[in-house]
Formats: C-alpha cells, sequence, structure tokens
C-alpha cells in the first residue's frame, strides 16, 4: 500500500524519466520502512542503556566501537552488494537487524549483560554498513541525472515522514508498555521494509569484482575527507544530543523520558517537509554548492550553542534548526557525491570508501566524547564535545564537487 501511494504521488512528476518509476516507488517504499523501524528504537537505546546503569563513559566507548566496527565491515558489505546486487544486500541486512533487535531486552547490567549486547553491537553494525552502502548504490543507479535534486528531496520528504512518526510512537509504546515492545515492533518492521525491493530484478550489474586500479584518488579525496567530518556530525546529532536531552534536560531514570524525546524529536517533520522540497529544487537550479557551505556554516554555529539549551522550548527550537541547516548541507552533498560516482567509473568502490571514512568520523567523535566526559565530567563533557564538533563540522565545506563547477 505504501509502494502505491508513492507511486500515485510522484509519478506524474517523473515522466522524464528513463527507468521505470516502479524501481524508484520500490526504494522509496523500502527505505521508509527501514527508517521507519531504525529511528524507531535508534533514539533510545542510549536512554535504555543509561536506566540499565551503564555509565556515559561507557555508552561514549560502546558507540565508539559500534561505528569502528562498521569501517572493516565495509568490504564484506560492498562485496556482496557487488557480487548479488544491493537489493539482495539489503534483504540480507534486514534480517540481520531484526536478528540483533531480538537480543536488545535481554541487556540488563548483570554479569551475562554483556554478551547479548556484544551481539546487537555486531549484529547491528554490519547490518547498518551493508543497507547503507546498497541504498547508496541503489539510488546513485537509479536516479535521473538531469532530476536527481528533486528526486533527493522526495527521498528525504519520505525518510523525514518516517523519522518523525517512529520516535513519536516508539515513545509513546515505550512509556505505555516498556522499551522492550518497542524492540520487538523494531524487528517485525526491518523484516517489512525488504519486501518491495524484491518486487523487480536488480539494476545494477552483479557479479561484479572491485578493483581499485586506476581509481580517480585526486577527484575524490576531499569528499572522503568531508565525509569523516560528516560522520562526527551524524554522532553528535544522533547519539549525544539524545543523551543530552536524557541527563541534563529531562529525567533519564522514568520512562516518561522516552514520550519526552520522542515528542521535541517528531516536532521537526514540517520543516524537513518543507526544506527538502525546497532545496532540491535550488541543487537542481545549480546553486547546491552555495547551499552547502552556508549550511555548513549554521549547523556548525547550531553545535555551539547546544550547551546552552536548558528548556523544552529552546530543545524544539535547536531541533527545528538543526533540520533546517543538516538538510541543507547533506542533500546538495549527496547530489555531488552521487555525481561523483558516477564519473568516476568506480560507483561501488568509491560508495565503498565513503562509508569506510564517514564510520571512522563518528569512531572518532565517540572517543572525543569518552576524552571530554574523562577529563572534565558529565555536564561539562557534554559542553566540550559541543564547542569540538562546531570546529569539526566545518571540514564538510571541504569537497569541491564537480558537478557545482560547471
Amino acid at each position: 500500500m505504501l509502494q502505491q501511494l508513492i507511486h500515485r504521488f510522484l509519478h506524474r512528476r517523473h515522466f522524464w524519466r528513463h527507468a521505470s518509476f516502479s524501481e524508484v516507488a520500490e526504494l522509496y517504499a523500502s527505505r521508509t520502512m527501514r527508517i521507519f523501524a531504525l529511528r524507531l528504537i535508534s533514539v533510545f537505546t542510549s536512554v535504555y542503556l543509561y536506566q540499565e546503569g551503564y555509565s556515559l563513559i561507557f555508552l561514549a566507548l560502546f558507540w565508539g566501537g559500534f561505528y569502528l566496527l562498521k569501517v572493516p565491515f565495509a568490504l564484506p558489505a560492498a562485496k556482496i552488494a557487488a557480487r548479488y546486487g544491493p537489493k539482495h544486500g539489503t534483504l540480507i541486512s534486514n534480517i540481520v537487524s531484526a536478528v540483533a533487535m531480538i537480543l536488545l531486552p535481554f541487556v540488563s547490567n548483570n554479569e551475562y549483560a554483556i554478551y547479548p549486547l556484544i551481539g546487537w553491537l555486531i549484529l547491528q553494525a554490519f547490518s547498518g554498513v551493508l543497507n547503507d552502502l546498497c541504498y547508496l548504490i541503489d539510488f546513485s543507479k537509479v536516479k535521473h541525472s538531469e532530476h536527481a535534486g528533486k528526486e533527493i528531496g522526495y527521498m528525504n520528504i519520505v525518510e523525514k515522514l518516517a523519522s518523525a512518526v517512529s520516535p513519536l510512537l516508539g515513545g509513546a509504546l515505550a512509556f505505555v508498555a516498556g522499551p522492550e515492545s518497542v524492540m520487538v515492533l523494531s524487528a517485525i518492521f526491518f523484516l517489512l521494509s525488504a519486501v518491495p525491493l524484491l518486487q523487480t530484478p536488480e539494476q545494477t550489474k552483479t557479479h561484479h569484482r572491485l578493483n581499485f586500479r586506476g581509481f580517480p584518488w585526486r577527484a575524490t579525496w576531499r569528499t572522503f575527507v568531508a565525509e569523516s567530518s560528516v560522520g562526527f556530525d551524524v554522532f553528535a546529532t544522533g547519539n549525544v544530543w539524545t543523551l543530552f536531552l536524557a541527563v541534563i534536560i529531562f529525567d533519564g531514570f522514568s520512562d516518561v523520558v522516552y514520550a519526552q524525546i520522542g515528542a521535541v524529536m517528531s516536532v521537526t517533520v514540517f520543516i524537513g517537509f518543507i526544506a527538502s522540497y525546497m532545496y532540491g529544487r535550488i541543487i537542481d537550479s545549480r546553486k547546491g554548492g552555495e547551499l552547502m557551505k552556508a549550511s555548513v556554516l549554521a549547523n556548525s554555529g547550531l553545535h555551539a550553542l547546544r550547551p546552552f539549551v536548558a528548556t523544552p522550548v529552546g530543545v524544539v527550537l535547536t531541533n527545528i534548526i538543526n533540520e533546517a541547516a543538516t538538510t541543507g548541507y547533506a542533500m546538495p552533498f549527496m547530489r555531488g557525491m552521487f555525481d561523483t560516482a558516477d564519473i568516476s567509473g568506480r560507483r561501488i568502490e568509491y560508495l565503498f570508501i565513503i562509508e569506510m571514512v564517514v564510520n571512522f568520523g563518528a569512531a572518532l567523535a565517540a572517543v572525543t566524547f569518552a576524552t571530554a566526559l574523562w577529563i572534565a565530567g558529565d555536564t561539562a563533557g557534554f559542553n566540550a564535545f559541543f564547542f569540538a564538533t562546531a570546529i569539526a563540522t566545518l571540514v564538510i565545506a571541504v569537497p569541491r564537487f564537480a558537478l557545482y563547477r560547471r
């Protein structure tokens, strides 16, 4: 049903596409359910572990290990995508994620808790890198070269819808029935998200072998440097900000915190819709480079202001500004990245390295957060990390995408 709704809404806007629009509708539907399943629980994983008695430094190092594992996992993920195709890779990824979600309720702070926690860490790290890589390869292949900005905008809209609804629903369900119920629901949606992609054959060539001979390093190295800074931003916004809300703003040891965080995370949905649509048009009008640079500056400034947020109203305003700024740099960055993948002649190899460096950047951010907590304590550690993030995220503006120089 979701796929049919997407098809009816967007088909007439894509009459110019050479490939069948059903392929894009399938990708949109699958990505929406995947994001819904992921955001249903990912927003609350740190809070859940914090309530179980794990320290902030442990959580920082835990997430550091999670992202660091994804770096070597990118190689088998790339081989799976190259050999079997991104659709089949997505299916494998979602099954692995469903199994990982079943392990999470067994995590509690006792002598045996570390085993299901390690199991979840390994499975979810592999699943995450495999799914992200397969999504990038698939979307890069089926997008339309002249209107990719608009298509990224539409994809961003459906992702924002899932990202807005899932924390609200997950928070309410965790408050009423406990966080374990959300984990079970997440596992179900992980399995369902692979179904739409199985209705058509692979669009990329299968049985491909990775080959880095003649790889255009000079044309791509700036992208890799910037992508590591994107990983820093992802960890700060997705992990540390959630912990900041639970520890500093709300009561982190009550189940009501799930509903509170879910509510403040979901209110930005309309900003995300509007920004995604407007930015898509700006990118297709060849002004994506200017949009990216301005948004990087806004995002950096927002990180520097996060330590001064002290009320729920301030949290909502911060999330709104973050939504506009992050979307503002992410969409033109992705458009430039896809263009580079097209002209590089090494699509899978290029996106494989992208996946490695973004997770390395997130792991580096986690180590930075743990160090700040160890040296300065909880509150001052949060503040120091956000100031460090404000500096680190300026590097996102480094790449000189050929698309924006034409």
